[in-house]
């Protein structure tokens, strides 16, 4: 095969084009899988180059996963990844398309624009028995890579929070549609569910198929359904990662104001308090801290010793937030959000056990257990016993 530099003018290519083109002098394959670590034991693509997304070309520093990183870091870990500014970079992950597409939008986002992703990614790379090798770390050449922030690809909470209140911008979310509608937990321990306000629903998954991209007519109409093309639009998932799947997507279906939510619902969620009702958005600090307030209320007083016991298990901006509800809902609406918000965590029996201690030690706080406290206490075990 002859040894040429390569130009990309497309942001997806086939196995078969990396297969015939790997050993063009200029290019670059990187293994962007996600969560994965250095394994001599696993296989790559030949001469392939492990991006770590979490550790190297994330700021570690932020609270919240895979945060963008600054333009000194992304230069620097570039180049000690052998990038240089003739490079022409395929990108794949394990998955088939996930990750591989937050690599390609990072390069973008810092001025590098010949990279595709491979379509289908390392599983279809081995479905068609192409040649692979065991992992390897790069010991090359330092490269010459030089990072140039550009503006408008990447937006931060306080942007997604004003394009969502003046509905300046369409904003999609990439996350399953379950997640989207409230209806199972986020994997991340802790978070509430819900959405972005004024947000709608396109899981990344809707533009794929068996791991590869759909056919561009209908990503196309995928996109059709929810926004024109001079649209400008903020794409959000979980954590910025499967955003980029849909950016990706927008971009072969002719979106040009596109942009990607680094912090998307993880920080959202965590900064935002949400609506107190809907119970089915509640964390589980949020339901302990409403039944806490419940029960330490049957008696119409809560003393300084229950509210300090309350504040001993939950923070007090979550405090605060679930009393200004509770003050709002009759007993029947209490008992009603209780019973919602356990279903939607799915409690267990030890886990109720564990929720039941806390009642007991709260109302013993301040030394009494009044009987309207007994009668609420044993009134919520029958109640949630059956839920």
């Amino acid at each position: 095969m002859s040894k040429t530099h390569i130009s990309l003018n497309t942001p997806i290519v086939s196995v078969q084009w990396l297969h015939e083109n790997l050993e063009a002098e200029n290019l670059v394959v990187l293994d962007g899988t996600i969560a994965k670590v250095f394994n001599a034991m696993s296989l790559q693509i030949p001469n392939a180059r492990f991006f770590d997304i979490k550790q190297k070309f994330s700021d570690t520093t932020n609270p919240f996963p895979s945060a963008f990183p600054s333009e000194v870091q992304f230069q620097n870990e570039a180049r000690n990844l052998g990038i240089f500014s003739n490079s022409a970079i395929v990108v794949y992950d394990d998955k088939g398309i996930y990750s591989s597409a937050r690599v390609w939008w990072l390069f973008k986002a810092f001025g590098f624009t010949n990279i595709a992703i491979l379509d289908g990614g390392f599983p279809e790379w081995q479905k068609h028995d192409l040649p692979t090798e065991y992992m390897n770390d790069y010991d090359g050449k330092k490269g010459d890579f030089e990072a140039k922030l550009q503006s408008g690809f990447m937006t931060f909470f306080n942007a997604i929070d004003k394009a969502s209140t003046d509905k300046t911008h369409n904003i999609i979310d990439a996350r399953s549609g379950t997640r989207f509608n409230c209806e199972v937990p986020e994997p991340r321990e802790g978070l509430r569910r819900g959405a972005i306000p004024n947000s709608v629903n396109l899981p990344f998954t809707n533009l794929l198929e068996n791991g590869k991209f759909k056919s561009k007519k209908e990503i196309a109409k995928a996109f059709y359904m929810l926004a024109e093309k001079d649209d400008a639009i903020i794409f959000s998932c979980g954590s910025g990662i499967t955003a980029c799947v849909l950016a990706l997507g927008a971009e072969l279906s002719g979106y040009k104001n596109i942009s990607v939510y680094d912090g998307s619902w993880t920080e959202y969620g965590a900064l935002t308090s949400g609506d107190m009702s809907q119970p089915k958005t509640w964390t589980k600090d949020e339901l302990l801290a409403y039944i806490l307030i419940y029960v330490s209320h049957s008696d119409l007083n809560e003393t300084w010793k229950e509210k300090a016991y309350i504040l001993s298990r939950v923070d007090k901006s979550v405090y605060k937030r679930v009393y200004s509800q509770f003050e709002k809902d009759n007993d029947y609406q209490s008992i009603q959000h209780i019973i919602e918000a356990v279903k939607t965590h799915d409690y267990y029996r030890n886990d109720l056990a564990d929720l039941f201690a806390d009642v007991k030690l709260m109302a013993f706080a301040d030394g009494t257990y009044t009987d309207m406290e007994k009668a609420v206490y044993t009134n919520l075990k029958m109640i949630l016993k059956d839920v």
